[in-house]
């Protein structure tokens, strides 16, 4: 394929000579006339393992240049990649101004083609900016709409400094943001050779995983660090504690827990959280993250009260009382500790959870119950269909799936707040449907 890649720092220069290595012909744009004079001599601009020597093999075979001209480049590509910088702006948001300028410069330029073409961005960008900001512009620009001989994508990477083309070549997998319908095919092959998994989401959804990815290597490296700190100051060694830690798969190191949904609780997570940080205060160690665990989760409680109270002063049912599915246990349970706010609110609430049953209630389970909801008693339903029947709001937190099909049969007219994430419930045509954070 004839490619153009505008922005020649570290992404735009790793694409490139990994994109020509492919056996595409490329041509990289920037306004620098070093970096053009650099890579057309067949020399990186930027330091990194193994590039020199790949941009130099492309150079030479003929399939990788450069240039400061939009129009040679747009009018000789049919698809152009922006990989320009978005830094950080003085309030910490990131700054697309250069991303835009050049946005509109590749679209001028597409105006004055007859054939199609492709425009895909490489750099990183806040979920919605393409949709509410740089396809109008593009558009604008082209005098073309989006698919009218106009293609536009959001193509992310994975790219780590010292082993960038490795992760080029290995990646761990390909994201396509793609328009409704669209399938992305001519960037399906362009990547048909790699060995990963490819992905064609929603637009947004492509913007999203960058930043979910970065943000989530720093709570990580911080999170060791926090920790470390206080193992150490116990007479632990953190590394040796960590790589036990590492090696439960299950849990630890996993996709478990990553899923967003409503607040965590029980008797294990929200009181060792607690004794970790109480154990930092002892010894005297800042730990900011790991104190702001709870307080994180207890916000969740609140956007999940706020998406309900919304809906106005109607009767409420909830389903789901305990921390979690199939258990009976009640101990910090968000699940309590909404239905209690709901009430002090004075809502008429009522409750089904299969697994809760005041008569059989004992222990700190029930002594917990006792002083948080001394009445639930008067609140439980013993059906899915008492509860539906009484309510204009149900509130749905966890409910066995054996219990699905009747739930979904009763419902009608109501609205329904998910906590969960029940595909069943999004595509209801009875119902008005809220997901908490989806």
């Amino acid at each position: 394929m004839k490619i153009s890649v505008f922005g020649t720092g570290y992404v735009g220069v790793v694409s490139s000579a990994c994109l020509s290595a492919l056996g595409h012909d490329v041509v990289g744009v920037d306004i620098v006339p070093e970096k053009v004079a650099m890579l057309n001599r067949g020399e990186s601009p930027i330091i990194e393992s193994g590039l020199t020597e790949l941009v130099s093999m492309s150079v030479a075979a003929g399939r990788l240049s450069a240039t400061h001209s939009v129009g040679e480049a747009v009018r000789n590509s049919d698809i152009s990649f922006i990989s320009v910088g978005t830094p950080s702006s003085a309030d910490g948001s990131a700054s697309t101004s250069a991303l835009a300028d050049v946005m509109g410069s590749i679209g001028e330029e597409i105006r004055t083609k007859a054939t199609p073409h492709i425009v895909v961005i490489r750099s990183t960008i806040p979920p919605s900016t393409s949709e509410e900001r740089f396809i109008p512009l593009l558009e604008q620009a082209s005098h073309r709409k989006v698919g009218d001989d106009l293609s536009f994508y959001v193509n992310p990477e994975f790219l780590r400094e010292g082993t960038a083309i490795q992760d080029f070549r290995n990646p761990p997998f390909t994201l396509i943001g793609a328009p409704p319908g669209d399938n992305a095919v001519s960037l399906r092959a362009l990547y048909a050779s790699l060995q990963s998994p490819l992905f064609v989401t929603p637009i947004r959804v492509a913007e999203s995983v960058k930043y979910l990815s970065n943000t989530y290597h720093a709570l990580k490296l911080a999170f060791a660090n926090e920790a470390g700190a206080i193992l150490s100051e116990c007479g632990a060694d953190a590394r040796a504690a960590f790589e036990i830690f590492c090696k439960d798969r299950q849990l630890n190191i996993s996709p478990a827990y990553l899923r967003p949904g409503y607040a965590f609780g029980g008797s294990c997570l929200p009181k060792d959280v607690r004794a970790f940080t109480a154990l930092a205060d002892t010894l005297s160690i800042q730990a900011p993250l790991l104190k702001s665990v709870l307080t994180s989760n207890e916000q969740v409680v609140d956007r999940a009260f706020a998406a309900i109270t919304k809906k106005g002063r109607a009767p409420i049912s909830m389903f789901g009382l305990a921390f979690k599915s199939g258990t009976d246990d009640l101990r910090e349970s968000p699940y309590v500790t909404l239905a209690e706010r709901l009430i002090g609110r004075g809502y008429d609430l009522r409750i089904f959870d299969e697994r809760v049953d005041m008569a059989r209630l004992i222990g700190q389970n029930r002594r917990y119950i006792e002083r948080e909801i001394p009445h639930l008693g008067r609140l439980l339903v013993s059906s899915p269909k008492l509860a539906l029947d009484h309510a204009q709001i149900v509130v749905i937190g966890h409910i066995t799936r054996s219990y699905l099909p009747s739930i979904l049969n009763s419902l009608n007219g109501q609205t329904v707040i998910d906590l969960f994430g029940l595909p069943e419930l999004e595509t209801h045509p009875a119902i008005r449907y809220y997901g908490l954070c989806w």
